[in-house]
């Protein structure tokens, strides 16, 4: 078995029989074509199937001296998932990144913004500019909903389901859920589908997306940064920020304000209650609320 066909089957596995989204078999994909690089790069002639645990933590090796310890982790993660995967299909008898330890990391508490500077981000947006209605609704939209970039650029005119104030979300794995919109939120989508949206003729394909660039198309992921880093540059703000810092925010000032961290986990679609503690960052003021509101002895 060849490399670049072993590679397509993985692909292939991850769409059809875990449902992986685009963006993270891409994400494991680009690992692998590492990989190979290296073991071209030093004259290797390993196949998927004889590979060694030795070549494996050369790679390791020459990986650590590029990247952080986090992406080290996450790349040693995808190899191991790789090899599960062709252990599985009985191509390989052994996994070689079984005995590779990887790197300890810290606990990374997500970057929040608080209310007024998510409030300031929304304020300078310039309303004058063509498009300047189309990213307030963005902005209020993903910090209504904490959606996933992926999730906003997709969501469709007919997953608006204003009548009992939901959306309905496609995430990760194509798994469905409903989300809440504030009655704000269902404003601005309905004043730029009226006033905006209508302007645009939509290339075939795209008459269902409700977010639309100038062309007709759906906006990239990429075109959010954007929006998200010139708004930061406007205000001076000084964090690094991204739309996953909205989801982090939203999900945050919910449980500050009394929110379950049960209902929290739902709306940003966690299929653990452990990753919606890492986005929900605690502090200790708030913990000492939590006890002096709820202990039976307070």
């Amino acid at each position: 078995m060849k490399w670049q066909q072993a590679i397509k089957d993985y692909q292939f596995y991850l769409k059809i029989e875990r449902g992986l989204s685009k963006n993270t078999i891409e994400s494991y994909s680009r690992d692998l074509e590492k990989l190979v690089k290296f073991l071209d790069e030093n004259n290797s002639n390993s196949s998927p199937i004889k590979i060694d645990e030795e070549s494996i933590q050369a790679f390791i090796y020459h990986t650590a001296k590029l990247v952080n310890p986090r992406s080290q982790a996450r790349i040693i993660s995808g190899l191991r998932s790789f090899f599960d995967y062709l252990v599985f299909e009985d191509y390989r008898k052994t996994n070689p990144t079984d005995l590779i330890e990887t790197p300890k990391i810290g606990r990374k508490l997500p970057d929040t913004l608080s209310e007024n500077e998510i409030n300031s981000l929304i304020q300078a947006i310039d309303l004058s500019h063509p498009q300047g209605e189309r990213n307030r609704t963005i902005l209020e939209v993903m910090y209504s909903c904490g959606l996933r970039v992926s999730e906003l650029v997709t969501l469709k005119i007919s997953d608006l389901f204003f009548e009992e104030g939901f959306i309905r979300v496609l995430g990760k794995g194509n798994k469905e859920r409903f989300v809440p919109i504030h009655y704000q939120a269902q404003k601005y989508i309905t004043t730029y589908i009226n006033e905006i949206r209508n302007h645009i003729k939509p290339l075939k394909g795209f008459n269902d997306t409700l977010f639309l660039n100038r062309r007709g198309k759906s906006l990239s992921r990429q075109m959010i940064f954007t929006i998200l880093k010139n708004l930061a540059s406007d205000i001076g703000l000084k964090k690094k920020i991204s739309p996953h810092t909205l989801r982090h925010s939203f999900a945050t000032h919910l449980l500050k304000n009394g929110a379950d961290l049960r209902a929290i986990q739902q709306m940003l679609g966690h299929e653990s209650i452990t990753t919606t503690e890492v986005y929900v960052h605690l502090d200790k003021t708030y913990l000492k609320e939590v006890v002096e509101t709820y202990h039976p002895r307070k």
